[in-house]
């Protein structure tokens, strides 16, 4: 995983990033470093989060572009997007898993407690963004353990 930082596109919620922009940004990255493997947000960005329903859009408009059809082909890159589920789904935690396992979806990752201990260590590391509902979503979060996705 690399460390991208593009000016032109802020991790603001408040500003609109730019689809042609992200999405070329993206294209860009998939050919440098060779990348077979994309995973994003859906369409409702988890959390309604701007930034994140514009990486789902850009990748909705690249795929429906024919260099990126042509890339996607070529170099055998496939694009899962992460699930959105409703706030009472998002909240229950390991209990979503029965209801997960139920439902369709392409992929499902269900983390160790180890790994689901590594994803909370990772987000202590971000304390600039840990507010109190980034706490209650550390704690209780679908997300920190379930992961459902589908093909783009």
């Amino acid at each position: 995983i690399a460390l991208l930082i593009f000016r032109d596109l802020p991790d603001n919620p408040a500003v609109d990033w730019d689809t042609q922009l992200l999405a070329a940004f993206v294209l860009k990255q998939i050919e440098a470093r060779n990348i077979n493997l994309v995973v994003t947000f859906d369409a409702g960005g988890v959390s309604g989060h701007a930034n994140h329903i514009a990486l789902y859009t850009a990748l909705r408009y690249k795929c429906c572009c024919f260099q990126m059809f042509i890339l996607f082909l070529c170099l055998g890159c496939h694009v899962l997007v992460l699930e959105s589920v409703n706030l009472f789904r998002k909240y229950i935690s390991i209990l979503d898993v029965p209801i997960a396992c139920l439902l369709p979806r392409d992929a499902l990752f269900i983390l160790t407690e180890e790994e689901t201990k590594q994803a909370r260590r990772a987000m202590q590391c971000h304390h600039s963004q840990l507010l109190w509902f980034r706490h209650v979503y550390v704690l209780l979060s679908r997300y920190m353990v379930i992961n459902s996705l589908r093909r783009l």
